[in-house]
C-alpha cells in the first residue's frame, strides 16, 4: 500500500561569528518538539557553517530521504521578522566560513543558473500566516545574503528542482522567543507543504524556475 506520509527535512545551522547560540537550530529543535502532524515524517538536521560540508551533506539528505520538501532555517542579525526567502543565488560568495574557507570560484554550482526560484509562492505563504494571528510577523525577501544561508538554499533548490524553502529568523529575544519561532516555523512549513502538494499535481512545476523580473503568479 502506498504510504500517504510526506517527508520533510528542516535544517538549522551551527553557531558562527557573534551567534554563539544559533537561533535557527534552536527554532528547528522547537519545531521538532511541536511536530507537523501525523501525516508528516519530519527529519531535522544541524548544518555546519562550511561551504564544503554543505556540498557533501545536501545531496545525501535529498537522496536518503527523498523528501517532498526541504526547508533550511538560518539566523540573520538584521532580521526583525521571520523572513521567507524567494530565491537562491549562484555567485558572490566572498565571505569565509567557520573553517576560514571560501570557494575559489566564489560560486555555488559551476554552470548553474544565476538564480533559482522556489516553486513555493512565498508571498502567499506570508499572507496566509500573517492573517492567521500567530503573533509572529512574517515577511518575504529576494536576497538571502550571499553567505552559507544563500549557498545552502541555492544548492537545495538545484538538487530539489525548486522544492526547497529558506526561512531567516531573528536572533533569540529580538523580539521572539524559541517557542514563538518554533510556532512560526510550524505554521510556515505547514503552508509550504500544502502548496508543494498542489504543485506536485501540476507537472510544469518540475522545471527549474529561474529568477525573472516578473513575479511568478502560480495558478493554484
Amino acid at each position: 500500500m502506498m504510504s500517504t506520509k510526506r517527508t520533510v527535512i528542516v535544517t538549522g545551522f551551527e553557531p558562527f561569528g557573534d551567534h554563539t547560540v544559533n537561533a535557527s537550530w534552536v527554532a528547528v529543535q522547537e519545531l521538532e518538539r511541536l511536530g507537523l502532524g501525523q501525516s508528516v515524517d519530519l527529519y531535522v538536521c544541524e548544518v555546519p557553517v562550511e561551504y564544503q560540508a554543505v556540498q557533501s551533506l545536501l545531496p545525501l539528505l535529498w537522496k536518503q530521504h527523498q523528501p517532498q520538501l526541504v526547508v533550511h532555517v538560518g539566523v540573520s542579525g538584521i532580521a526583525t521578522t521571520v523572513t521567507l526567502e524567494k530565491c537562491g543565488h549562484n555567485h558572490g560568495y566572498k565571505r569565509v566560513d567557520n573553517c576560514s574557507f571560501c570557494p575559489d570560484s566564489q560560486c555555488c554550482m559551476d554552470g548553474g543558473p544565476d538564480c533559482i526560484d522556489s516553486v513555493i509562492d512565498m508571498d502567499l505563504v506570508c499572507k496566509r500566516v500573517n492573517s492567521s494571528r500567530l503573533g509572529v510577523a512574517v515577511s518575504v525577501s529576494k536576497d538571502a545574503g550571499r553567505y552559507l544561508c544563500d549557498y545552502t538554499y541555492y544548492t537545495s533548490l538545484y538538487l530539489g528542482k525548486g522544492r526547497s524553502a529558506f526561512v531567516h529568523v531573528p536572533p533569540l529575544g529580538k523580539p521572539y522567543s524559541a517557542q514563538d519561532l518554533g510556532r512560526a516555523l510550524q505554521a510556515v512549513v505547514g503552508e509550504m507543504l500544502e502548496l508543494v502538494g498542489q504543485a506536485e499535481d501540476d507537472d510544469h512545476h518540475h522545471d527549474h524556475h529561474h529568477c525573472s523580473h516578473q513575479h511568478h503568479q502560480h495558478a493554484h
